[in-house]
């Protein structure tokens, strides 16, 4: 099932696809946070993304297959599993993007 993402989400998801840490991180502004609830850590700016991106998402191999999208209180809520070298993959995550400028501004990811 094909679905309609705004362009700095569905960026964002190509990247995960191909595990390319910098084409993940281009499409969040240079202050963008990321609230991981499952991981229990929150990660702002450019360089604490490339350390999620490095030392979580691309050793656990971690790619996000969204099969859901909808407009919500002013979020893009993304729905759809993760699959990887992690226990219990695959794992079904909601990501909450907050847009602005056409850059995703802050991201939360919840189980």
């Amino acid at each position: 099932m094909t679905i309609e993402l705004p362009t700095p989400v569905a960026d964002y998801v190509a990247a995960n696809a191909r595990l390319d840490v910098d084409g993940m991180i281009e499409p969040f502004a240079p202050d963008a946070v990321v609230l991981d609830v499952g991981l229990g850590k929150r990660f702002a700016g450019h360089a604490e993304l490339r350390t999620l991106f490095e030392e979580e998402v691309v050793p656990a191999r971690a790619i996000f297959t969204p099969d859901t999208a909808r407009q919500e209180d002013g979020k893009v809520v993304v729905e759809g599993p993760a699959h990887g070298d992690f226990p219990s993959s695959p794992i079904r995550f909601t990501y909450n993007f907050t847009l602005q400028n056409g850059t995703i501004k802050a991201l939360e990811i919840t189980l």
